[in-house]
């Protein structure tokens, strides 16, 4: 398996979709869907294969591919995977083919082109897939930027009323991120051609390079605005909500549950390795950001009438621990921090699922249109629960782990911080169990009491395709809630790495 170019197969057999899609005739565009659903699996199938022949014990980075890409730049189309990598990948290739299966009725024949979405979802797969297994930095750099254009469509053409509005606002701010990362990435690339002779945008060449404390702080700040803006961090985060309320709840799980990972993934990957020393100065009050956030994020989500726009708050919030896992510079919070990525998308992608089942019964997402649905469907309930538990952290649900190893190992050096950061988990229960008891218990809203009305014989209880679409989730939430320990190995020795190369770079 290790010769097996694996990563240019996962990254191409979407695009292979996509091509089948377009070649579709107009009459036949509901094959799509089929299309998209068998590409999507046979990516998840490739993330299986990926995950049984890892080896805990190996190289740093696994399955490696390098082809000629622009030799004249020091640049060539580098792919691989360290643990931290690994883990994100199989994320993607667990969400994707859910989302196909959420979405299969989202695109409306004769309103929307049922094409053009799933052609979308996959190109955005094949994105996500390469700006995770990139080890070249000019090469994550462009996958980066890319992989706004599907998700920019998706949001504007098949999004809610103000779609225009979300969809641009999000690009517009991913784009300024990205700028401001491509002027560091040019900065990299002339210190390297100084230092080293030739210039290279080789991630483990660059781990190589001296590069002075004043001109690691600008070049570090390019990646980290960037990343902050994509995970997002306050005060870069306003794009979030608007642009998960507004796209549609399979992309909406996409967004949050994945894309947005990218952000908190390339703190790890690039701004503590490439930049240790600026890293350790200005980690003081990226944890003062992280911490807001927290209590920010947790505060605005109780106070939301949309459930959707609840949901991006909560995430907020979540990102900030994240954030504080890995500028705590230990190996406990690290891998807390990446173990947190996985737990979110995971949780997450399931609330914004259960959201959805609510959205189609009553073609609204206001709390206020809800009450009492626990009555009409029961199973919708109970899977609602265990989403909303793994939100909060409960122990025996996976975030639990997650969270707590970031708060051990951010407690030592950063007490107060910590301290302030748990009171989070208090709010998280508030507006988790809020939420819950505004929809689910309490006395059925007026038009749903009347047992032979419209309104409550359109309400049902899950359905076969929606089991199918969030028993994947529920399953992974408890197992991981269990027995987190295969993740952990994957991600442990990639942890390691990383903060041995931090504190190579910085000189402390």
């Amino acid at each position: 398996m290790a010769h097996v170019p694996l990563f240019s197969l996962l990254i191409a057999v979407p695009l292979l979709g996509v091509a089948l899609i377009a070649l579709l005739p107009r009459r036949a565009e509901q094959l799509a869907k089929p299309i998209a659903l068998g590409a999507a699996l046979v990516v998840f199938s490739g993330t299986v294969a990926m995950w049984f022949g890892w080896r805990t014990d190996g190289p740093r980075f696994q399955y490696p591919e390098s082809y000629t890409w622009i030799p004249q730049f020091g640049s060539a189309f580098t792919l691989g995977a360290d643990g931290i990598a690994a883990v994100m990948v199989a994320l993607v290739g667990v969400l994707v083919p859910i989302v196909v299966l959420a979405s299969w009725h989202d695109a409306e024949p004769g309103k929307h082109s049922v094409r053009a979405f799933f052609a979308l979802v996959l190109v955005l797969e094949s994105f996500m897939l390469g700006v995770f297994a990139a080890t070249d930095v000019l090469v994550f750099y462009v996958f980066f930027e890319v992989m706004l254009v599907p998700m920019y469509f998706l949001i504007s053409s098949y999004g809610g009323p103000r779609r225009q509005y979300a969809a641009v606002k999000f690009f517009l701010y991913s784009l300024v991120g990205g700028l401001l990362m491509l002027a560091s990435v040019i900065g990299l690339y002339a210190i390297s051609s100084n230092q080293l002779g030739k210039g290279t945008f080789s991630f483990e060449a660059l781990l190589s390079l001296h590069i002075d404390p004043v001109t690691q702080r600008w070049l570090f700040l390019g990646f980290f605005i960037a990343f902050a803006i994509k995970a997002p961090l306050i005060p870069f985060h306003t794009w979030l909500p608007d642009a998960s309320a507004q796209a549609p709840i399979g992309v909406s799980v996409l967004l949050v549950g994945a894309l947005d990972k990218v952000g908190t993934y390339g703190m790890l990957r690039y701004c503590l390795p490439l930049f240790g020393s600026a890293a350790y100065d200005f980690a003081p009050w990226i944890i003062g950001l992280s911490v807001a956030g927290i209590l920010y994020g947790a505060i605005l989500a109780v106070g939301q009438s949309d459930m959707k726009r609840l949901v991006a708050y909560t995430s907020i919030a979540h990102f900030g621990f994240i954030a504080l896992g890995v500028f705590a510079f230990t190996a406990q919070a690290g891998t807390g921090a990446v173990l947190y990525m996985v737990n979110h998308g995971l949780s997450v992608g399931a609330l914004f699922l259960v959201v959805g089942f609510l959205i189609s019964r009553r073609n609204s997402s206001l709390i206020s249109d809800f009450g009492g649905m626990a009555r009409l469907m029961p199973w919708i309930a109970g899977v609602f629960l265990i989403a909303g538990l793994s939100a909060l952290s409960l122990p025996g649900t996976n975030s639990f782990a997650s969270e707590f190893l970031i708060l051990i190992g951010a407690f030592g050096a950063h007490k107060a911080a910590t301290i302030v950061a748990t009171v989070g988990i208090i709010f998280a229960a508030l507006f988790v169990l809020w939420l819950y008891q505004q929809t689910m218990h309490g006395p059925l809203i007026p038009e749903l009491a009347v047992t032979d009305s419209p309104a409550r014989l359109a309400v049902r209880d899950i359905t076969r395709r929606e089991v199918a679409v969030i028993s994947p989730l529920i399953g992974l939430i408890l197992l991981l809630g269990v027995y987190p320990q295969p993740v952990i190995d994957v991600i442990n020795p990639a942890v390691d790495r990383t903060l041995a190369d931090l504190h190579i770079s910085s000189g402390r």
